[in-house]
């Protein structure tokens, strides 16, 4: 149907495009409902970790023992999500494909290195996260494609994680946020994955913050520097918040979600 149909839109969960068309910010003239295809709605673990279809929904992932056990970052930081409502109903497909800046699902992809799959009707292509946004709200999907499913490599049994964002409301759409994930060798970290959201049009990643934490033990001292490499991000300016705004709220997140990470690790107990 989407090589047939010109200016078509999916429909997964339209937690994202019936907002979009009641605000007539897409108008397409035909919109193609998915939720009857059983083979895009499904959690599957592989060798690697895990592989989400495009029609799961934010709960389904959310609750998946797979996910909690393999990939806990990304159950966590679906827990910031809307709503439970709309957690019910959304999509990872929607929400990734629809890429708004400040949405958790492509933060939490670009800190596992995620894959995404698409597929049109004669062919396949897979797209690294890292070059899944082409600018403002516009994921790299060419005309006739549709996002299939999402491959996420978990991290090492026992690795640690942290999530931070900073709304105006719960539930809202995050100003900023920072999905942390760590290893640890002894005392020592040996890996890191540090994501951003709503501070450029797609998820960013801080290789510079993640070369400081590597082979270090942590410290205050080491956690606020690394957080303060998140003040180099351009931000985003709009009628939510300036972008010096958002350069600051990420370098907190970031800390933030770099705390939670270490107190998982050191076995403290988190706040709710």
């Amino acid at each position: 149907m989407l090589a047939e149909f010109e200016d078509a839109k999916i429909l997964a969960g339209g937690q994202s495009l019936m907002p979009m068309m009641n605000f007539r910010y897409v108008m397409p003239e035909h919109v193609i409902d998915i939720n009857r295809i059983p083979e895009i709605a499904q959690i599957e673990e592989t060798g690697e970790g895990i592989k989400f279809g495009a029609m799961v929904r934010h709960n389904q992932a959310k609750n998946s023992k797979g996910v909690v056990a393999r990939c806990p970052l990304i159950s966590h930081g679906l827990e910031f999500v809307a709503h439970i409502q709309i957690r019910n109903r959304g999509t990872i497909g929607g929400s990734v494909a629809h890429l708004d800046p400040s949405a958790e699902w492509p933060g939490l992809l670009a800190a596992h290195d995620a894959v995404m799959h698409v597929q049109s009707k004669g062919a396949n292509r897979d797209v690294p996260i890292a070059e899944w946004s082409l600018g403002y709200m516009t994921p790299n999907i060419e005309e006739g494609e549709m996002l299939t499913g999402v491959s996420v490599t978990a991290w090492p049994a026992g690795h640690s994680y942290g999530f931070a964002e900073l709304a105006r409301r719960k539930g809202d759409f995050a100003l900023a946020g920072a999905a942390v994930l760590l290893n640890f060798a002894g005392d020592k970290i040996d890996r890191a994955a540090i994501a951003l959201i709503g501070v450029d049009t797609g998820p960013v990643r801080l290789p510079d913050a993640e070369s400081l934490l590597k082979d270090e033990c942590w410290s205050d001292a080491l956690l606020e520097e690394a957080a303060n490499k998140a003040s180099v991000v351009s931000g985003l300016d709009d009628v939510h918040a300036t972008a010096a705004y958002r350069q600051k709220i990420a370098v907190v997140m970031v800390r933030r979600a770099l705390e939670q990470a270490v107190a998982r690790y050191n076995g403290e107990a988190m706040a709710a």
